[in-house]
């Protein structure tokens, strides 16, 4: 019977381009048995680089251990797998190379590509960042384990010893990461810290469609979007049961939070976390003028969300300081209810990781200005979504779709 392999690969660069390295972890389809863990430093290189690198060490090893297996590889890198499944068209010289080498090591007909979340493809992450904080260290040697030992270690002893540890560490490893499942009002898992969050109200650059981000022009709040925050503002004084307003250090959402403390007497504290995401280059362009100026560039972006826009921040570094943010919030507010204040971006990366979305799952979301999404943290890590952009107190304001 033909055997069946798993590649789980990932690559990443802390600069991007920066100081970069691979990771892939080989295993048995059958049994789950892990039967490679492969890492190397780089050198500076881009994180497409590094993940078609970490792509091309698995299906390597996959193929030397048994030339005739049918190999799946999961990578959480939606650009590798839609342009190794043939899906999308490889444009950058450098990509196209790796890619007809990726193609070259196994058979057509026995490798396949396929995505999975960031959150299901840890080991190979695992992996990167040992090679990445190995290589700080000045040690660049190549990791090479082979059933959870290095491959240069022969004794039976060893081996068994060196798996025993590493099935431990996963098992320590998979419990932090994932929390216990319950569901969601079927149990007592402890009183919540609930955000409720408020996109802030339009400006004359969200009004125009364009960019506006952390970094570019701090852009005040427009006529209608002063008066989307006073419809805000009324409803949470209605609801009255918010206990204190956290803001962006923008100044659109500082207005809009400053329109809720008028008519409720809360507090405001400003964290710099739930700013909007950088867009760099690109801040107070339209989409159409991006296009035009830089089509490579937004080519990329869109192709993955580990590449920022030209000068900017990738959704991958904003979604780091946004999820530090909500653990800020959690920490400091145990059990409260709190109106975070904030814009498009950080929202959706945080409704994405309330209810366990895949980050690309911002692209499908609509998010009105000063609507109103309530996510529920729990003390035992679990997270509930209770509402997602609440906006019929916008009813009586003339508010153009999806500004």
């Amino acid at each position: 019977m033909t055997r069946s392999l798993i590649v789980e690969a990932d690559g990443g660069s802390r600069g991007n381009p920066g100081p970069a390295a691979y990771g892939a972890v080989v295993i048995d389809a059958v049994t789950g048995s892990v039967l490679a863990e492969l890492a190397e430093y780089l050198g500076e290189a881009t994180n497409n680089v590094a993940e078609y690198r970490g792509a091309i060490a698995g299906l390597e090893y996959a193929h030397e251990l048994d030339p005739d297996a049918n190999v799946e590889v999961r990578m959480d890198s939606k650009l590798v797998v839609e342009q190794m499944s043939g899906r999308w068209q490889v444009k950058h010289p450098d990509m196209r190379a790796l890619a007809k080498r990726a193609i070259a090591i196994v058979p057509p007909g026995q490798v396949s590509f396929t995505w999975h979340p960031r959150d299901r493809n840890g080991r190979a992450d695992a992996l990167v960042n040992e090679a990445l904080d190995a290589a700080l260290r000045g040690d660049l040697t190549p990791i090479r384990r082979v059933d959870g030992v290095t491959a240069e270690d022969t004794l039976a002893e060893d081996v068994v010893g060196g798996i025993e540890v590493e099935r431990s560490r996963a098992i320590v490893q998979e419990a932090a990461e994932h929390p216990p499942r319950v569901m969601i009002g079927w149990a007592d898992v402890g009183r919540p810290t609930v955000t409720v969050m408020a996109r802030h109200g339009a400006t004359e650059l969200s009004l125009e469609k364009r960019f506006s981000g952390r970094g570019g022009f701090d852009a005040p709040l427009a006529d209608l979007g002063r008066r989307q925050a006073e419809a805000l503002a009324v409803e949470v004084a209605a609801r009255g049961d918010i206990d204190r307003i956290v803001s962006s250090p923008l100044l659109r959402t500082r207005q809009t939070a400053q329109a809720v403390q008028d008519a409720t007497g809360l507090p405001i504290e400003v964290v710099d976390g739930f700013a909007e995401c950088s867009f760099g280059d690109w801040d107070g362009h339209t989409f159409a003028e991006v296009r035009e100026r830089w089509p490579r560039e937004l080519e990329e972006w869109l192709s993955s969300t580990d590449v920022p826009p030209p000068g900017g921040e990738s959704f991958v570094a904003c979604r780091e300081r946004v999820l530090r943010a909500r653990q800020q919030v959690v920490e400091s507010y145990a059990g409260e209810r709190v109106l975070v204040v904030a814009h498009v971006t950080p929202i959706k990366l945080m409704v994405a990781h309330a209810v366990g979305a895949p980050l690309e799952s911002l692209y499908r979301m609509e998010l009105p200005p000063c609507s109103l999404s309530t996510l529920a943290w729990f003390p035992d890590g679990n997270a509930s979504m209770f509402s997602f952009a609440e906006s019929a107190h916008l009813r009586e304001v003339n508010t153009p779709h999806g500004v």
